[in-house]
């Protein structure tokens, strides 16, 4: 069984209080099944590290670009700190392997779960910031994301997929996407939802997520590869013809 000296080891940091980092990797779910386990689990950690990613990354942000207007900046910090981003870092850090998870959780695949590493990585940052400060929490960040906004930027991803999908349906087809969920699946504290994107009564994509949220940008992201290859047989089409 893994422990957290491992943890720290795989992080290449030690911890003062090593109870700090064991709360940010104790999920709830562990809770439940060990009553007696004499911490908490990492949520009120998680609610910290959020606070401070947003911060960290602004102030990245705002002093690596200082000539860019705010709305920009926001979207950049958006991109910088969802869900899907965050849960990559944790994979990087292969956070997954120390997390302590119930077993229900653990075998339904909950190590490599995003929305469950999106929460344990802002936790870990709450937990590094309490026990060594914030310069030491700024570094950590600062390393994992500066590769990512060099990809982010690359892909122009900080303009999320329903925006995209609503600008180019609007400009092709004077037409505003709409989105239904259309499935929910599993327990509460891990339910799964289906979204469609709906252009015009046509279904263009279909996304899954653990948020609302999520499965509606999935489904955003598989609607705009439809809408794009559509148009483009129509221009191919035009030209043929």
């Amino acid at each position: 069984m893994v422990t957290i000296f491992d943890a720290e080891k795989a992080l290449n940091l030690t911890f003062s209080n090593k109870a700090l980092l064991q709360r940010a990797l104790t999920h709830r779910s562990f809770l439940n099944e060990n009553p007696d386990y004499p911490l908490e689990d990492n949520e009120r950690l998680e609610f910290l590290g959020d606070a401070i990613l947003d911060f960290i990354t602004g102030e990245y942000l705002y002093h690596r670009f200082p000539e860019m207007p705010e709305g920009r900046l926001t979207n950049l910090r958006s991109a910088l700190v969802r869900t899907e981003t965050l849960a990559g870092f944790a994979t990087q850090l292969n956070l997954g392997n120390y997390l302590f998870l119930g077993r229900g959780e653990e075998e339904s695949g909950g190590r490599k779960r995003p929305a469950i590493l999106c929460d344990a990585f802002e936790a870990f940052i709450g937990a590094l910031y309490l026990d060594s400060g914030l310069d030491a929490a700024r570094r950590f960040v600062c390393a994992l994301i500066d590769p990512a906004l060099q990809s982010i930027l690359a892909l122009d991803t900080d303009k999320d997929a329903k925006s995209r999908l609503q600008e180019v349906a609007q400009s092709h087809y004077q037409l505003t996407p709409t989105y239904r969920t259309v499935q929910e699946e599993g327990p509460d504290h891990a339910k799964e939802f289906t979204v469609e994107a709906v252009i015009g009564g046509q279904v263009y994509g279909q996304g899954k997520g653990f948020s609302k949220q999520n499965a509606a940008q999935a489904a955003a992201q598989e609607a705009l590869r439809a809408l794009e290859l559509e148009l483009f047989q129509s221009e191919m089409s035009n030209v043929e013809g």
